[in-house]
């Protein structure tokens, strides 16, 4: 892995071999990076994906193993508590033309990946919505019973 950051933005090379997850962890952890958005591309030859029944309130998961181009990465880097806290969606495409996309937990660069992480001014913590199991956004004010327009920046 390299990165260099230019301005607000960091320019991530992932190569053979780097696990995606701990990668952006650790760069999120050492730029010390409490807000910001990440999108990228590249080839992975494994990858666990995963999509969240509300009803249940868990994820399922799906192992996949072979040749596939990451087409998208998308996601967000907030904190909860200390600890950096990573949402990612991933859709890899295969040489069949198929897609298969969800929620990342881990991917294995084959070739290489090119990510930026935009590093946001501010904070957002999460706090877990007992309705739906999730780690959702927590905002600084919003138990203050106070108007959404007032809260907005």
């Amino acid at each position: 892995m390299f990165y260099e950051k230019m301005e607000d933005t960091y320019a991530v090379r992932l190569d053979r071999g780097d696990e995606v997850m701990a990668c952006l962890k650790d760069i999120c952890a050492k730029e010390e990076i409490e807000l910001g958005e990440i999108s990228g591309l590249g080839a992975a030859d494994q990858a666990e994906i995963g999509l969240y029944s509300v009803k249940e309130q868990c994820f399922h998961k799906t192992v996949l193993e072979g040749e596939m181009e990451i087409t998208s990465l998308v996601g967000s880097v907030t904190r909860q508590g200390r600890e950096v806290y990573l949402h990612l969606h991933i859709n890899l495409g295969f040489p069949d033309g198929s897609v298969r996309g969800g929620h990342l937990s881990s991917c294995r660069i084959s070739g290489t990946g090119e990510l930026f992480i935009r590093a946001l001014h501010g904070r957002i913590g999460r706090k877990k919505d007992e309705a739906t199991g999730l780690n959702v956004f927590a905002f600084e004010h919003e138990d203050e019973g106070r108007p959404m327009q007032a809260r907005m920046r």
